[in-house]
C-alpha cells in the first residue's frame, strides 16, 4: 500500500495529500455532558502534528466534517475556522468531500467564521489515480484506489479496542479500498472483529474477509499491519 497511516489519518506521498475522515465537529456540543470535552483543541492539535510530520500540499476530509443535521451546534463554526487556519498556516489547501452528516456544511462555511473561498467542497475528489469519497454510497468516478470513511472501523486485540485503517486490495470494482477510522476520538467506532460485508454501512465493502487491519502504535511510532480479517479472526 503506497500510503502512510498515522493517528487515524493517511498520507498519500505521490499525491502529497493528507486524508482524514469523520471529524464530526459538533459531537462535543451535542454530547450529554455539562463541560466541553475539548474537541476543538484535540482536532486542531492533532491535525497540526500531522501537517508538521508530512508537509502535505492538501488536506482532504473524506466526509462528515460536521456532526450537524438541522442546525449548527454552538462553537462548530469556530472549530471549523480553527481547522482551516491550521491548514493554512502549514501551507496546505483544505478540501472537504461531503458526507451524509454534512447537510449544514454550506451554512457553516458561509457563516463568517471561515474565510470565504478558503475551503473547496466536492461530492468526491480525485487525486491522480485515487478518488476520495465518504463511502456512504457508490462513488461515481472510476479509480485505481478509493479512500473512504463512514464506518469508523476499530479492532479489538487482547481485550483492547484500537481505531484501525482497513485496506482491501482490489476490493471494489477491482480497485483498492482504504477505509479510515473516525478522526474525532469522541466518535464511537465499529468493532470489525465479527463484522461481515452486510454489517458495514459502506457499499465499498463487498468482502470483509479481504480487508487487512492496520493499527497505529503511538508508543513505537509504527503502523502495525495485520493479516486480512478472514485469517486474522481465527487468531483473535
Amino acid at each position: 500500500m503506497d500510503a502512510q497511516f498515522r493517528d487515524r489519518a493517511v498520507y498519500l506521498p505521490t499525491e502529497e495529500a493528507l486524508v482524514v475522515a469523520d471529524l464530526h465537529v459538533g459531537r462535543d456540543a451535542e454530547s450529554a455532558v455539562e463541560l466541553p470535552l475539548g474537541e476543538r483543541a484535540d482536532l486542531t492539535e492533532r491535525l497540526a502534528a500531522l501537517l508538521a510530520a508530512f508537509s502535505p500540499a492538501q488536506v482532504v476530509v473524506a466526509g462528515d466534517l460536521l456532526h450537524a443535521f438541522d442546525g449548527v451546534p454552538e462553537g462548530v463554526r469556530e472549530t471549523v475556522g480553527a481547522l482551516v487556519e491550521t491548514a493554512e498556516e502549514a501551507g496546505a489547501d483544505l478540501v472537504v468531500v461531503r458526507g451524509n452528516h454534512d447537510s449544514m456544511l454550506d451554512a457553516v462555511l458561509d457563516g463568517g467564521a471561515v474565510p470565504s473561498g478558503s475551503v473547496t467542497t466536492a461530492e468526491e475528489y480525485r487525486l491522480g489515480d485515487t478518488v476520495v469519497h465518504h463511502g456512504h454510497a457508490d462513488p461515481e468516478a472510476d479509480a485505481d484506489r478509493y479512500v473512504v470513511g463512514h464506518d469508523h472501523p476499530a479492532i479489538e486485540i487482547e481485550g483492547k479496542r484500537h481505531p484501525c485503517l482497513l485496506y482491501g486490495p482490489g476490493a471494489f470494482r477491482g480497485a483498492d479500498v482504504v477505509m479510515l477510522p473516525a478522526f474525532n476520538r469522541l466518535a464511537p467506532g465499529a468493532t470489525v472483529n465479527g463484522m461481515w460485508a452486510r454489517d458495514f454501512q459502506s457499499p465499498l465493502v463487498t468482502d470483509a474477509d479481504a480487508f487487512r487491519p492496520v493499527v497505529w502504535d503511538s508508543e513505537s511510532g509504527d503502523a502495525l499491519s495485520f493479516p486480512p480479517l478472514g485469517e486474522f479472526r481465527r487468531m483473535l
